[in-house]
């Protein structure tokens, strides 16, 4: 699976809320229609409805039941607001229900995924699980997960004696990826892989 967004909070009234983007291509994975897996352990949230307010839209759960997140999420209609992707979906009709679907992780299978044009992009999903090593051979470890910093892409490193490390995920530190042979060639300054 390839994660696309993780929901963030409630926008408005209406069920729409905001998303992280994790994708280059946010306007293809969020358009209207399309079917987003959620990433298992999201949490359910009970609702809890004040006397007097407004009863929930149809879709939502009955007052203190737990709203289960389902399985698969339908794009609705997604937008721009001030720099933050909106992304409204089929069957969340409310703000309450809306804010039980915080912090989930939404992705598509990668094997729906186009590779990139570009051999020298990837996707996170071909690096998670590659080898790390020196250009002399000797293993670092392997790719845990990549974090998507402000100045750079970071390769973080599973050590095998335990930790982690960051490796920015540059042409002069790492010069080959090689998917074929599952490794990561890493040529780090001294002292990188002590921090």
């Amino acid at each position: 699976m390839l994660v696309v967004g993780r929901v963030g909070k409630p926008h408005g009234i209406r069920g729409e809320v905001t998303v992280e983007v994790r994708t280059d291509e946010p306007e293809a994975r969020f358009a209207p229609g399309m079917v987003l897996s959620t990433m298992p352990g999201a949490t359910p949230r009970a609702r809890h409805t004040e006397p007097g307010a407004p009863q929930p839209s149809p879709a939502a759960p009955a007052q203190g039941v737990a709203f289960r997140v389902p399985a698969e999420l339908v794009v609705e209609s997604a937008r721009w607001h001030q720099g933050r992707m909106l992304v409204a979906f089929e069957g969340i009709g409310d703000r309450d229900v809306a804010e039980a679907l915080r912090g989930t992780l939404v992705a598509v299978d990668s094997a729906e995924v186009a590779p990139p044009e570009d051999p020298e992009e990837f996707h996170d999903h071909q690096l998670v699980g590659l080898a790390v090593v020196t250009p002399a051979g000797d293993r670092l470890g392997e790719v845990a997960r990549i974090d998507h910093a402000p100045s750079s892409d970071l390769l973080v490193l599973r050590r095998p004696e335990g930790g982690t490390a960051l490796i920015p995920f540059v042409k002069a530190i790492v010069p080959e990826v090689d998917l074929a042979g599952g490794r990561v060639v890493v040529d780090p300054p001294a002292g990188l892989l002590d921090l």
